[in-house]
């Protein structure tokens, strides 16, 4: 069967299956397979190892910015960073008033919206790239390795997550355990006690939506992208196997390339876009943590 496949190739299915599957470990390190849905036995070593290298790539061209911040005329780069830290800045102070928390919150959001354009743009590689070279290390064909960490719900679900606990802490900071108590059993429908427990429910349920969608969105249209591109890795894999010019398979390795080179460019604005949109959205709820009810 192996030397089978190793003839005539994985089929569609087994291919885009491969790809799906992540290299996952226990925490003593060893390979296990995900059992159910959701499973804390293990991690997916492969979104850990490139969402945290990735983060500190994003922090250290963040601070090579800053060092090599002149007063002159900038350059290309320190004028990239300077564009961007703007940019949130004014973000920032549209949404949060405060002048004291965004001195934290400002810089969270540019750490955030960078960090998440690196791991997005990693589905800017080609398909096989990368797993193609870990197997090269480990020596197994079969070995698993996905790039786009943010193609993983694990990844994007803890970022959001980490988004609700800093909002969790402003709510403390700015209102103060008493009153962000009485907020919770309080708004939004009033003070009445008969109230107090569907104003407690509706509020568990706004933050866990909140949660929720902020992860699912970003992990959605980052899945999406990954499979598309997989697919048309599919496309230039069937050309390559079959490859004859005189037939309808050669027309594959020229849909590949096209349509390889546009998704690519499309991509381009995607990766920005949900960068974006997580980064605006962090600003967003932390500004309702600021606000009174």
């Amino acid at each position: 069967m192996a030397a089978e496949t190793a003839v005539h190739g994985p089929k569609a299915g087994e291919y885009i299956q491969h790809h799906l599957h992540h290299l996952q470990k226990n925490f003593s390190f060893e390979n296990v397979p995900q059992k159910n849905i959701i499973d804390f036995s293990l991690f997916n070593a492969d979104s850990v190892f490139w969402s945290v290298l990735l983060g500190a790539i994003g922090c250290w061209l963040l601070w090579l910015g800053a060092r090599k911040a002149t007063s002159g005329v900038p350059g290309r780069f320190q004028a990239a960073v300077e564009i961007m830290s703007e940019m949130v800045e004014n973000q920032a102070k549209g949404v949060i008033h405060n002048a004291k928390s965004r001195k934290l919150v400002s810089p969270l959001a540019l750490t955030v919206f960078v960090w998440i354009f690196v791991m997005n743009a990693m589905d800017l590689l080609p398909v096989d790239l990368l797993p193609i070279a870990w197997q090269g290390v480990t020596g197994d064909a079969h070995a698993y390795q996905r790039v786009v960490p943010t193609a993983d719900l694990s990844t994007t679900l803890g970022l959001s997550i980490s988004v609700l606990l800093v909002c969790l802490v402003y709510n403390v900071k700015i209102k103060g355990a008493g009153g962000w108590a009485h907020e919770l059993v309080t708004a939004p429908f009033g003070a009445h006690p008969v109230l107090w427990p569907i104003n407690f429910l509706m509020q568990i349920i706004e933050f866990v939506a909140k949660t929720v969608s902020h992860g699912m969105r970003l992990f959605g249209n980052m899945f999406a992208g990954e499979l598309v591109f997989m697919l048309i890795a599919l496309m230039g894999g069937v050309w390559a196997w079959q490859f004859n010019p005189l037939s309808g398979g050669f027309w594959l390795g020229v849909g590949h390339v096209i349509a390889g080179s546009v998704w690519a460019i499309f991509h381009i604005l995607i990766i920005t876009l949900q960068a974006f949109i997580f980064m605006m959205l962090t600003l967003i709820y932390v500004g309702q943590a600021h606000d009174a009810h």
